[in-house]
């Protein structure tokens, strides 16, 4: 089988704030950025990769999810433990400044890692969690 990673999805509750981090903090384009009954869905991916992308989305926009899942999906956010992404670049160090300058909530500065990868995690402005790698 040949298959790619097309998009990845990752809720947003500000979608001004996302907006601002993935695109004015992490350097990434916007491809997309879509308004449907007050709700909106914004793609956007790295620079030179057309072909991977992250889709912010409204959390429980789907018809089936009930008034009690939605508010579940709510909790979780505001706790930063429902949807993460891994990401990788040659340059941590540097976009960990970067991030940090940007405001980002840290979680964890660069680290060696005892299962052999160094990396950094941060916290976009809807809480999910987003470990970066050294690559």
């Amino acid at each position: 089988m040949d298959l790619t990673i097309h998009s990845s999805f990752l809720p947003h509750d500000d979608p001004d704030a996302s907006l601002a981090f993935y695109r004015d903090t992490l350097g990434f384009e916007v491809r997309n950025d879509v308004g449907y009954q007050g709700m909106r869905w914004i793609t956007v991916g790295p620079p030179g990769q057309p072909d991977t992308a992250i889709v912010l989305h409204p959390p429980a926009a789907g018809p089936g999810i009930t008034d009690d899942e939605r508010r579940t999906i709510l909790e979780l956010m505001a706790k930063g433990s429902y949807f993460g992404v891994n990401l990788a670049t040659p340059g941590l160090d540097d976009v960990f400044d970067r991030l940090a300058a940007g405001g980002a909530e840290i979680v964890q500065e660069p680290t060696d890692q005892p299962y052999g990868v160094r990396d950094c995690a941060v916290r976009d402005p809807a809480g999910n969690l987003i470990r970066i790698q050294q690559s």
